[in-house]
Parts: C-alpha cells; structure tokens; sequence
C-alpha cells in the first residue's frame, strides 16, 4: 500500500467528510418526509441525524474549524444508530398495535408483518443488532436471524440459541429458546419437531405478504423500513481511510491504529475511528500552542 503524507491524509479526510455530509444531506430529509407522512400521529419527533456543514477550504487551513466538523460527524453517527433504534421502538412499541396499521392492512399480513420488519431491518444489519437486543421482542428478532436457515435446513434449539449468543444476548437459556419457539410455533410460522433431546424447527409459512398488502407496504412502509440498511451501508462506511502513513506522521503508530478501524464497515468502527480522528488533531492543536 502506497505511504501518504500529511497533507495527502488530510485531504482524504476531507473527501470522506464531503461523502458523508452529501449522505446526511439527501436521505435524512427523505425519512424524515416519509416519517411525517405515515408514522408523525404515532411519534412527532423521530430521531433525525444532524446536517454536517462544510467549508472545503476552511477545513483544510483552519484546525479548530477542523475539529468542530469532526465532533459533528462523530455525534452523526450517533444520530444515525438512535434514528434506527427510533424507528424500531415506534414500530414495535405502537405501530403494531395501532389502529393505524390495523386499519391498513388485513389480519393474515398483519402478523407477517411484524415477523418481515424485522427481518428486512435486523436481518441486514448484524452489528446494529449486536447493540440492541431491546427494541424489538425476541422473537422476532429469532426469525431475522435465523429466517434463512431455517428455511432452507431447519435449525436445532442449540443452533438458535448459538446465534442469540453472537449478538450478545448473553441471558437467554435453551428453555428460553423452547418457549419462544412455540410462539413462533402458534403463530403459524414455523413447526417443531422433536429429535432426541433437541427440538429442530422447520419453516411452515413464508413471510409473504398479500397481493392487496404489498401495494401499500411499498407505498407507505418500504421506504422507512429501507432506510436503516441503506443509510447504514452507505454512511458507515469509511474504507478510503484505511491507508498507510509516512514515517514523518505525527502519533503516527496512534493514528495506525485508529485507520485499522476503517477497514471494516458498521457504526462502531465509524464512531471509534471519528472519536481519535478528533483526539489525533486536539493533540496536534496542543503541541502546536
């Protein structure tokens, strides 16, 4: 990997920066728009991210102005997990049970739904879902994770209840996973057999909606449910930043570090890497002083 210098690294800074805040720009609008037209009577203030201003010249000559925009890409990240945990809380915590969504789509695609949801949003997004466990009930969150598996092998009680582990939900046990199961089970989801000492699990019912369903889902839930998985994958994702430093950098084995990061996309490693990228030009500012 070709070395860069400081000023070569600052300008690649810059045209992350400029990515991001053109991100923010176009699709925080747009969910915002689509909040207020469908969910607003259920929640009028929907977690929003933040704009991120920016003076292209400004940002290259001035460390202070510099540092400012960094803290407000740093607290955008923020805003973009909390817009996502929002959305899964009104979805979860009122939606479902509105007259709204009662009113809007029938029984049958009513309990599909609240299985589908969370499989297009939690389903794609692996590392959001390692931090929260808590907006969405369990089961759920079993079906986006396993809906795949389950569909085209079964999966044993074991095999669910590894996968809990690996999103960090270190408190559920095998009769926890038996008992969510068999309300998986009485929602015509899925069917239990048993094998040995194990129950496996087959998919009986495909989270397919009606033909009458599908055409106001795309009209007035896809393009909420859309947005984690689309904001996550474009604005959590800062690999231009994984390069190599000259040997005349500054904290130069500090700042290694922190780049390392970038190589792999998610909200945490973004978050980290901006919260040092702020730390690296602090102790620049002060060394300079």
């Amino acid at each position: 990997m070709t070395e860069v210098s400081e000023t070569e690294f600052l300008n690649k800074i810059l045209e992350v920066v400029y990515k991001l805040s053109n991100i923010v720009k176009t699709q925080s609008p747009r969910f915002k728009k689509k909040w207020d037209n469908y969910l607003k009577p259920l929640n009028e203030k929907p977690h929003i991210i933040r704009q991120i201003p920016l003076e292209k010249k400004k940002f290259l000559d001035d460390i202070n102005y510099r540092i400012k925009v960094l803290k407000n890409v740093e607290q955008a990240t923020l805003d973009g997990f909390y817009s996502v945990k929002t959305l899964l809380q009104t979805f979860y915590g009122s939606y479902f049970d509105s007259e709204l969504f009662k009113k809007d789509f029938s029984e049958d695609d009513q309990l599909i739904l609240k299985y589908f949801v969370a499989k297009e949003i939690l389903g794609n997004l692996i590392q959001y879902n390692k931090l929260d466990h808590e907006s969405v009930p369990l089961k759920y969150n079993v079906i986006a994770r396993n809906y795949t598996l389950i569909k085209l092998k079964g999966q044993m009680n074991i095999e669910i209840l590894d996968s809990l582990k690996k999103l960090n939900i270190k408190d559920v046990k095998l009769a926890d996973v038996n008992n969510i199961m068999k309300e998986i089970e009485s929602d015509g989801i899925i069917k239990i057999e048993k094998k040995g000492k194990r129950f496996h699990y087959k998919l009986k019912k495909e989270l397919e909606i009606s033909k009458e369903g599908k055409k106001y889902y795309s009209q007035v839930l896809q393009p909420l449910v859309d947005f984690p998985t689309l904001f996550f994958r474009s604005f959590f994702n800062i690999r231009e930043l994984n390069v190599t430093l000259d040997k005349d950098f500054k904290f130069r084995d500090f700042l290694l570090k922190v780049l390392a990061k970038s190589a792999t996309q998610g909200f945490s490693p973004t978050n980290y890497v901006f919260k040092n990228l702020i730390k690296y030009y602090e102790k620049i500012q002060e060394e300079s002083k």
